[in-house]
C-alpha cells in the first residue's frame, strides 16, 4: 500500500492509500475484486430493469389507451364480496414483557437478511438473571464461545468471547445504533450499556456488519442491542435480586407515559448491585441509570434520546497457567491477605474501576417521495482506572532510560525495596455522526451516507506506594511516587488521537414479486491514528494512516412464504486493537527497551462467502455454510507489567475458516419451545509465525496447517423453555469442543459443558401489583470451575528446535468458568 493523496473529509485531513492488492493470494484477489465488481454493477443494473419495466408499463397503458378509444369498455361487473380474516395474538400478560411468542422460548425471532444472524427477544432475556450481560445472554447461539470468569455476570471485562473463533474486539457492538465499544480496545462492556430490564432485544449477525453500520472491527459480526420504547401509559417496574456471593440488587424504573399532548414518553431507571467475586476475596459494585425519551409523529417517524451513566468497581481474577490449575484450582488467585512471599500479589492491588456516559439521539424521518433519513449522533464519556502492583528498588529504579535517582514519595516504608501499585490511569472521549439517505423508486432502493467519529484518549500510568503493612494507600493515584527530579514514575504517557471517515452506499433490487432480493454495497472506511508518549528516549510520536475499500454483495430467493435461500459474499477489516501497539516500553528496573513500538503495521482483512437457508413456520429452521479467509489476522493477548495485565495484539498471519452452523426452534407447542443449535467449524493458520529463539535469532515456527486458536471445531446449544402464562420453566445446555492454547498446538484445554436453569410463577394482579412474578435461576448447575478461554496465547507451551536454534517454552494462561451460583428474583409493574 502507498500514498497517493491527501482526502479532506469533513474538514479532517487523513493520508488515503490505495488498495495494494498484491499482498493477498491469488484467490482473494479474484473474491475481492468480484465483490468490488458487483458492488458497483448492480445500481445500473438495477436502474436499467426499472427502466425496461417503466417501459412496459407505459407500452401496457398506451395500448389500454387505445383499445379503449376504438372500442367502449363493457359495463364494470358489480364487485364481488370479500370474507376478511382477522387474527388477533394475545400475549402472556406480564410485567417484564414476555409475551410466548418467539420461536425456540425467545432464542430464533424470525430473520430475512441474507445473512447469518440470529437474535434473542424479551421472552428469552426476561427469564435470565437480573445481573447478567448481553454476551452472556448469546452464549447459545451459533458459534458462540462465552468464556464467562463470573457466574453471575457482574463481572463483563475478562469474558473470553469468540464468534466464529473471533474474539469481541473483532465483533462490532451497537447499543441503539451507536457504537459503544471504545475505539481501539474495542470491548464491549455490555453491562455499561442498559439493564437487563431494559433491553428489548438482541442481534447477532455473524460475518461481516452492514454496510451502514459505524463500525470498522467487525470482522466477526455484528451484535446490536435495542432498548425497549418508553410505555405509552405512565407505570414503572421494579426488582429485587438476591443470590449467592452475597449478591444483592435493586431496579427500579419509571415510565412517564405521555408527556402532556406533547407525543413524548420517556422512561428512566436506576440499578444498584453488590455482590462478593466468586473466587478469592473483594466486592463488585455497580450503580446504573438508564434513560430513553421518545417522540413519535405520521407514518413511522420517530426520534429518541438514549442516555446510560454506568459505575462500577471490581477485582481482576488472577489466571492461571495450566500446572498452576492443576495445582490449585478455582483456589489460585490473589492473596487475600497482604504480605506473604510474593506482597505484590495482594487482591487490593487488582482493583478495576470505570465510570462510563454514553449518549445519543437517533432520529428517522421518512421525507416524501420515497426518501429516508437516518441519523444517529453519539457522544461517550469513560474514565477509571486498571491496578497492579510490583517492586520497585529505591535507588536503582528507571524513568525511561534515564536513571530516576533515589524515589520520593515514597510513605513510611524502610529500606532498599519499595512495593507499589502500579496504576494504569485513563481518560477518553469520543463523539460522532452516522447518517444514511434512502431513495425508494419502484423496485429499487438507494441508500448513501456518511460516518465521521473524532476519539481522543489519554493513559499515563503512575505508581503509589503502599502502606508499611502492605496494603494499598488511598485514594489511586493521588499521591503518585516521583524520581528525585521531581517527575511523576512512570514507564508510559500516552494520548492518542483517532478520526474515522467513512462513506457508503448501499442498492438492493427487488424483483419478482419480491421474491428475488439483491443487494451490493460499497464503503471505503478512513482511520488515522496519532499517538505521542511523553517518556525520555521513547519514540515521541507515532501512529498509523489507513483507507480501506469493503465490498459486499447478497442475494437472496423466497421459494415460498416460509422458504429461503441466500448467498453474499462480504469484506471486513479491524485495526489494531491496543493502544500498547504504537508505545515503546522501558524496563522500570534495568532502563532496556522491553517492548518496541511496531512498525508498518497491516490491519486485519477478511473476504468471506455464505450460502444459507431458512425455513419459518411451526418449526423454524437456518442452515449455513461459510468460509472466510483473513491476512494479517490480529489476536488480542494479556502480557503482565509486575502484575498489572496489558492488552496487546499480535498478528498471527493469515488463517482460513471453513464451517457450517443450525439453528432449530418451535413456536410453542402446548406451552413448550425447543431450541437446538450447533456448529462445526475447521480453522487452520496459513502461514510459519516468526519467533525468538534463545540466542536472539528470529525463527519461523512450523505453524502453516495448525488449527486456529481459541477455535472449538464443534459448539452445541440446547434449550427447553415451559410457559404456560402462569408457571415457566427454562434450561440450556452448551457444549464446547476442545481449544487450543498455543500456535503450535502443542497446549489446549478439554471440552466442557454448561447447564442452566430458571424457574417461576407469575402472580394475578392486586393492589398497586401489576403481574408481580417470583424467578430462580441457577447457574453453571454442576460445575465448581473449569478453563474456559486462553487469556494469554503463546506460540509454543514445550522448548523445540526449530532449524538448530532452541525456542523455549512459555506458559498460556487461561480464563476460569464461573462456578454454581443460584439468584431469587421479585419483578412487580406499577
Amino acid at each position: 500500500m502507498t500514498d497517493n493523496k491527501l482526502c479532506s473529509l469533513v474538514g479532517i485531513h487523513t493520508t488515503v492509500r490505495t488498495h495494494d492488492l498484491s499482498r493477498y493470494p491469488a484467490w482473494s484477489r479474484s473474491r475481492f475484486l468480484f465483490l468490488s465488481v458487483a458492488s458497483f454493477m448492480l445500481p445500473f443494473m438495477s436502474a436499467g430493469a426499472d427502466a425496461a419495466e417503466s417501459t412496459r408499463t407505459a407500452a401496457s397503458q398506451h395500448a389500454k389507451t387505445t383499445t379503449a378509444t376504438a372500442k367502449p369498455a363493457p359495463a364494470a361487473a358489480p364487485p364481488q364480496a370479500k370474507t376478511e380474516f382477522i387474527h388477533v395474538t394475545h400475549g402472556t400478560p406480564t410485567s417484564n414483557g414476555v409475551t410466548n411468542t418467539t420461536p425456540g422460548g425467545g432464542l430464533m425471532p424470525p430473520q430475512t437478511v441474507a445473512k447469518s444472524r440470529s437474535g434473542l427477544t424479551r421472552d428469552f432475556i426476561a427469564k435470565q438473571s437480573p445481573t447478567s450481560n448481553a454476551v452472556a445472554m448469546i452464549a447459545s447461539l451459533p458459534g458462540v464461545v462465552y468464556g464467562g470468569n463470573d457466574p453471575l455476570g457482574t463481572n463483563d471485562d475478562q469474558q473470553g468471547l469468540t464468534i466464529r473463533g473471533l474474539n469481541q474486539q473483532e465483533i462490532g457492538y451497537l447499543f441503539e445504533g451507536i457504537p459503544a465499544a471504545a475505539p481501539v480496545y474495542l470491548l464491549p462492556y455490555t453491562s455499561a450499556s442498559s439493564d437487563n430490564e431494559n433491553i428489548e432485544s438482541v442481534t447477532l449477525t455473524q460475518g461481516s456488519p452492514d454496510t451502514k453500520s459505524p463500525l470498522y472491527n467487525a470482522v466477526g459480526g455484528e451484535m446490536s442491542v435495542k432498548m425497549r420504547d418508553p410505555s405509552r401509559k405512565m407505570g414503572g417496574n421494579v426488582n429485587l435480586s438476591y443470590g449467592s456471593f452475597s449478591l444483592r440488587r435493586e431496579f427500579v424504573r419509571f415510565d412517564t407515559g405521555e408527556i402532556g399532548h406533547t407525543g413524548i414518553r420517556g422512561f428512566v431507571s436506576f440499578s444498584d448491585r453488590t455482590a462478593d467475586e466468586w473466587r478469592g476475596v473483594g466486592a463488585t459494585k455497580r450503580y446504573h441509570v438508564d434513560m430513553k425519551f421518545l417522540k413519535e409523529w405520521g407514518d413511522g417517524n420517530r426520534a429518541s434520546f438514549v442516555f446510560a451513566y454506568n459505575d462500577a468497581q471490581q477485582y481482576y481474577l488472577r489466571a492461571p497457567t495450566k500446572k498452576q490449575w492443576d495445582q490449585y484450582g478455582v483456589n489460585f488467585n490473589y492473596n487475600d491477605t497482604p504480605g506473604g512471599s510474593t506482597p505484590a500479589n495482594y487482591y487490593g492491588f487488582e482493583e478495576n474501576r470505570m465510570k462510563k456516559i454514553t449518549m445519543g439521539a437517533p432520529v428517522n424521518v421518512k421525507l416524501g417521495k420515497g426518501l429516508t433519513l437516518d441519523v444517529t449522533p453519539y457522544f461517550t464519556y469513560s474514565w477509571g482506572y486498571d491496578n497492579g502492583a510490583t517492586t520497585l528498588s529505591r535507588n536503582g529504579s528507571y524513568y525511561g532510560s534515564q536513571p530516576a535517582g533515589t524515589l520520593q514519595n515514597t510513605g513510611a516504608q524502610t529500606g532498599s525495596s519499595i512495593l507499589a501499585g502500579s496504576i494504569d490511569s485513563y481518560t477518553l472521549a469520543y463523539s460522532g455522526i452516522n447518517a444514511a439517505l434512502s431513495w425508494t423508486k419502484g423496485h429499487n432502493t438507494l441508500t448513501g451516507g456518511a460516518w465521521y467519529s473524532y476519539f481522543d484518549q489519554s493513559e499515563p500510568q503512575s505508581y503509589q506506594a503502599a502502606n508499611g503493612d502492605g496494603t494499598p494507600s488511598g485514594q489511586w493515584g493521588n499521591n503518585a511516587i516521583l524520581t528525585q527530579n521531581g517527575q511523576v514514575l512512570s514507564t508510559y504517557n500516552i494520548h492518542l488521537i483517532q478520526q474515522t471517515n467513512a462513506l457508503f452506499i448501499n442498492d438492493t433490487y427487488r424483483a419478482l414479486h419480491d421474491r428475488l432480493t439483491l443487494t451490493a454495497g460499497f464503503k471505503e472506511v478512513m482511520v488515522t491514528r496519532s499517538e505521542t508518549n511523553a517518556i525520555p528516549d521513547v519514540t515521541y510520536g507515532t501512529g498509523q494512516s489507513v483507507a480501506e475499500p469493503l465490498p459486499q454483495f447478497m442475494a437472496s430467493y423466497k421459494i415460498t412464504p416460509h422458504d429461503q435461500i441466500y448467498i453474499n459474499g462480504t469484506s471486513s477489516f479491524r485495526m489494531p486493537a491496543s493502544i500498547m501497539t504504537y508505545a515503546d516500553r522501558y524496563g522500570i528496573s534495568n532502563g532496556k527497551l522491553s517492548t518496541r513500538h511496531a512498525r508498518n503495521l497491516q490491519p486485519e482483512f477478511a473476504i468471506g462467502e455464505e450460502i444459507g437457508y431458512r425455513h419459518t413456520g411451526f418449526v423454524n429452521l437456518s442452515l449455513a455454510l461459510f468460509n472466510y479467509n483473513f491476512t494479517h489476522r490480529q489476536l488480542s493477548t494479556t502480557t503482565y507489567s509486575g502484575t498489572q495485565a496489558i492488552s496487546e495484539s499480535i498478528d498471527a498471519g493469515g488463517q482460513t475458516a471453513r464451517g457450517a452452523q443450525i439453528e432449530i426452534g418451535l413456536r410453542p407447542w402446548h406451552h413448550f419451545s425447543p431450541y437446538v443449535s450447533a456448529q462445526y467449524e475447521h480453522a487452520t493458520i496459513d502461514n510459519n509465525l516468526k519467533a525468538a529463539a534463545t540466542d536472539g535469532t528470529t525463527v519461523y515456527m512450523p505453524t502453516a496447517g495448525k488449527n486456529a486458536v481459541n477455535t472449538p471445531e464443534v459448539t452445541v446449544a440446547v434449550g427447553l423453555n415451559y410457559d404456560n402464562g402462569s408457571v415457566f420453566a427454562g434450561f440450556n445446555m452448551n457444549y464446547i469442543g476442545k481449544q487450543y492454547s498455543t500456535f503450535m498446538n502443542d497446549e489446549s484445554i478439554p471440552s466442557y459443558e454448561t447447564f442452566n436453569m430458571n424457574m417461576g410463577y407469575r402472580f394475578k394482579s392486586f393492589w398497586y401489583a401489576k403481574h408481580p412474578q417470583i424467578q430462580l435461576n441457577l447457574i453453571n448447575i454442576g460445575n465448581n470451575g473449569y478453563l474456559s478461554g486462553t487469556s494469554s496465547i503463546k506460540t509454543n507451551g514445550q522448548a523445540m528446535m526449530v532449524n538448530g536454534h532452541q525456542v523455549a517454552a512459555s506458559a498460556p494462561q487461561y480464563y476460569v468458568g464461573g462456578g454454581f451460583a443460584g439468584v431469587l428474583s421479585f419483578t412487580t409493574g406499577f
